[in-house]
């Protein structure tokens, strides 16, 4: 039996019609949440991304500004921009897209945001934050998958979960709210020995490596639960790191790419900024 699909669609438009409820009861106090992105370059990719949050921010009721520098911007430009963003009292979540131009430091970038105002959830802060479990920013796309993994009803305490990637956008902080529900976590990578003797064990599988097709159905527990985080290119069409149409025989509840965990991950982005303002 085909595993059930878990449509990211769906569940991003329940996530965002919180957000604009809740953003519709702070314009009536006279607070508008307000997102700013910083757009350095014209990575064609980065571009559709920005794209996609200004209209959700218009959908949602959240005023929208994106700062598109030059390619060659400096880092104390970058940085300038940033502070006067931190000191503007109208916006309250900003968000520099990655990836920057190689010639600039993302890290100093991100730590130069006010972390009450980092709605990715990257600063240091707040990624301290959360490994100490303590009420911070969540990063969007973990955020997103744990929304999906909670909406199968499956009781996560006690389960195998397995994460493959270890990214700090992604991995890290997926390992961590997978142990914040009382999962017994392994966080996998690119030199895990037998990576399939890991993924084999997962009543909970999360893929977030960026390698088309990585986790085949062979490596899936049968009746686990599958979260497909990888956005990939081949041959003109977006895949994803999980094998869809062999795992999704074996799984249980499986996302899809594309309309899986994208979707929810501006969805969460939009409640970050919402949040961030009735903070503020």
């Amino acid at each position: 039996m085909a595993a059930t699909l878990l449509d990211g669609k769906a569940m991003a438009q329940e996530v965002r019609a919180l957000a604009r409820e809740r953003a519709a009861a702070l314009a009536e106090k006279g607070r508008q949440p307000g997102l700013a992105v910083i757009l350095v370059g014209n990575d064609p990719a980065s571009e559709i991304y920005v794209r996609n949050k200004g209209r959700a921010c218009e959908d949602t009721g959240i005023r929208s500004e994106t700062i598109h520098l030059p390619a060659d911007t400096a880092q104390e430009t970058l940085e300038e921009e940033i502070a006067r963003l931190n000191a503007d009292p109208a916006i309250h979540g900003i968000l520099v897209q990655l990836p920057l131009p190689a010639h600039l430091d993302a890290d100093r970038a991100l730590a130069a945001i006010r972390p009450e105002k980092d709605v990715d959830g990257f600063h240091p802060v707040n990624a301290g934050r959360l490994l100490a479990g303590q009420d911070t920013v969540l990063p969007c796309t973990p955020r997103g998958a744990m929304y999906m993994l909670k909406s199968t009803g499956l009781p996560l305490s006690g389960k195998e979960a397995v994460v493959v990637g270890r990214s700090n956008i992604v991995g890290k902080p997926m390992a961590l709210l997978l142990l914040r529900e009382n999962c017994t976590v392994t966080l996998c990578h690119s030199r895990t020995a037998d990576l399939a003797a890991h993924t084999r064990r997962a009543d909970i599988l999360v893929a977030a490596v960026g390698r088309p097709g990585l986790i085949t159905a062979d490596m899936v527990k049968p009746g686990a639960v599958v979260i497909d985080v990888g956005i990939n290119r081949v041959e003109g069409k977006v895949v994803g790191d999980v094998d869809f149409a062999g795992v999704r025989e074996t799984a249980g509840w499986i996302t899809p790419v594309p309309g899986g965990c994208g979707p929810m991950t501006i969805a969460m982005l939009m409640l970050n900024t919402v949040e961030a303002a009735e903070r503020a």
